[in-house]
């Protein structure tokens, strides 16, 4: 009754709101837009109250932080028992170069390393291949043997350090070659804590950095699954990517829809292969990017953790919370990034990473002012990297966690995006998967339709874009940017020819050929991969040996 008595006063409130101090002062100031909406052009109601969460179950919707549905966090002291790893994403040039920008970052107070690959070691060529030409060092740092990635580590403990990289077709080869270099530091490949993105379906979505088709591809992912679950326990092995989704164009709703809908796959595919889920799961994670809209953004963490759950549990009837639970990095949106007052991306990153940490990730990387129009200088990632410290020792906000929750719009936002990526995945269900919907073109129509629609608005100055469509204003042209040295690429093929003659050909021959027959067969190819490594084989070898068995991926889909 009393409850009845609340609500009947609720209404009627809220009307005598509505008909005075609201309608007098539409009436001398209407609102600035008929219709207000997200960044992903979803509607935002005038005002969010208790009629939002009319339904609303704490337990079931939210629960306490590291308990099922995970909504709030997947530890229950989140960032009061330890802050998120800072891990700048970085590579460019070769191995010397790189290392050196390591040591910096870790100096500088960075906790996890990021490597950035350059396209030729993404697609799986060595630097003196003609494809190579060109791209050599320029996007990522170039590795070509186990050579490279020795002196990439130089003098970083790898049993100190948590390790991200980003490669996917040749994902393998490069956690073998990791791998190595712990053994010849004497660590315990047990104690070897770190992620391989390791996603190639994203990549057939949105990227475009594949070798081998869909097939091939999966039986790589899911050999590094087995390899991983019996002799990396701590390695995460794979890293379902959201993040080229979102910077393809997704809206957020999208951007969640299809990450998970890929993740199905993957478990889907280990299960098929006889994986036990418990066994696996715990160390898949995810990533994902950090948009403008603050509080869609928020929601759009929160409600991804609460759909993975309930997938787990459900659908595949996982047992062991930790296979239940969503982990992911984060990276502010490079996509939002201007060329134009690049200063302004500063303020951007800040709102985009204050989001990531309000939304509960795990790790987070942070955008420089330059991304782009370079690669960032020394000075702009160290001012991005004090982003990230900034708001982890001055802000406040890791002092509670989940500090907006119970939030009348922040939760009503939550249950729309969950509402709305479920209603895709079932989608991509009917379509017989994420892989068929891929092949049919339907979530890359999808997220094509929703970057026309997101790029017609800044035209029309639907959306206003701070310096690009409005305020803007004439500027000298950014100084100090880096640039990659021309001469990496002749560098880089001498120390690639050099290495070469000093290894044993006779061993690198024999363990190719020993690759080849175990790719042609069911064998679990990660220790194959591994021994080839270990005998300085190159990775442009060895992927053309995977290529000679299953071939190459040639987009011919007309979407």
């Amino acid at each position: 009754m009393a409850e009845q008595d609340r609500r009947r006063r609720m209404e009627e409130t809220k009307k005598q709101w509505e008909e005075g101090s609201l309608k007098k002062v539409l009436n001398r100031f209407p609102e600035r837009n008929k219709v207000f909406v997200t960044g992903s052009n979803t509607e935002v109601n005038r005002l969010y109250d208790p009629f939002d969460l009319i339904d609303f179950d704490y337990i079931d919707e939210l629960n306490f932080p590291g308990e099922y549905p995970y909504t709030r966090g997947v530890q229950p002291t989140m960032y009061r028992g330890r802050l998120w790893t800072m891990r700048q994403y970085a590579g460019f040039g070769d191995a010397e170069e790189s290392n050196k920008r390591y040591q910096y970052l870790l100096k500088n107070g960075q906790t996890g390393l990021s490597i950035a690959f350059d396209l030729p070691t993404q697609i799986g060529y060595d630097s003196d291949h003609s494809m190579s030409h060109g791209e050599v060092g320029k996007v990522g740092v170039a590795i070509d043997s186990l050579e490279d990635m020795e002196t990439l580590f130089n003098n970083i403990p790898l049993d100190k350090v948590s390790t991200s990289m980003t490669i996917n077709a040749p994902a393998a080869v490069l956690l073998a070659m990791y791998i190595a270099i712990a053994e010849k530091q004497g660590i315990s490949s047990s104690e070897l804590n770190g992620t391989i993105q390791n996603d190639i379906l994203k990549e057939y979505i949105a990227r475009g950095t594949y070798i081998f088709p869909p097939v091939p591809s999966m039986r790589l992912i899911t050999d590094i699954f087995d390899y991983c679950s019996k002799e990396l326990p701590k390695w995460n092995t794979i890293s379902i990517s959201g993040y080229h989704i979102r910077e393809a164009g997704a809206t957020a709703i999208q951007e969640i829809a299809f990450t998970l809908a890929n993740g199905i796959a993957y478990v889907d595919a280990a299960a098929k292969k006889g994986l036990d889920i418990d066994t696996f799961a715990p160390r898949l994670s995810f990533f994902f990017n950090a948009h403008n809209d603050l509080f869609e953004e928020v929601a759009k963490f929160r409600a991804a953790r609460r759909i993975w759950a309930k997938i787990m549990k459900e659908r595949f009837d996982a047992k062991d919370p930790k296979s239940m639970m969503l982990r992911f990095h984060t990276q502010t949106a490079g996509c939002t990034l201007t060329a134009q007052q690049p200063d302004n991306n500063v303020v951007r990153v800040a709102i985009q990473a204050l989001a990531a940490v309000l939304g509960g990730t795990q790790s987070l990387h942070t955008n420089s002012r330059d991304e782009a129009l370079s690669l960032p200088s020394q000075k702009s990632v160290r001012i991005a990297l004090r982003t990230q410290q900034i708001i982890a020792y001055e802000s406040g906000v890791a002092e509670t966690i989940d500090p907006m929750a119970g939030s009348y719009y922040l939760e009503s936002m939550t249950k729309k995006i969950e509402q709305g990526a479920m209603d895709y995945i079932n989608k991509i269900d009917q379509l017989g998967g994420s892989p068929k919907a891929i092949e049919k073109g339907f979530i890359q129509r999808e997220i094509q339709n929703s970057a026309y629609q997101y790029q017609k608005d800044i035209e029309e100055k639907k959306r206003i874009v701070v310096g690009v469509n409005q305020f803007q204003s004439e500027e000298e042209p950014m100084k100090d940017l880096l640039k990659v040295n021309p001469e990496i690429e002749k560098r880089q093929t001498e120390k690639l020819n050099k290495m070469k003659k000093k290894r044993n050909e006779a061993k690198v021959q024999k363990e190719l050929k020993l690759l080849r027959k175990t790719a042609l067969s069911k064998q679990n190819i990660m220790p194959s991969i591994l021994n080839c490594v270990k005998c300085y084989a190159t990775l442009g070898e060895i992927c053309d040996e995977l290529r000679s068995v299953f071939g190459e991926y040639r987009e011919s889909l007309k979407i």
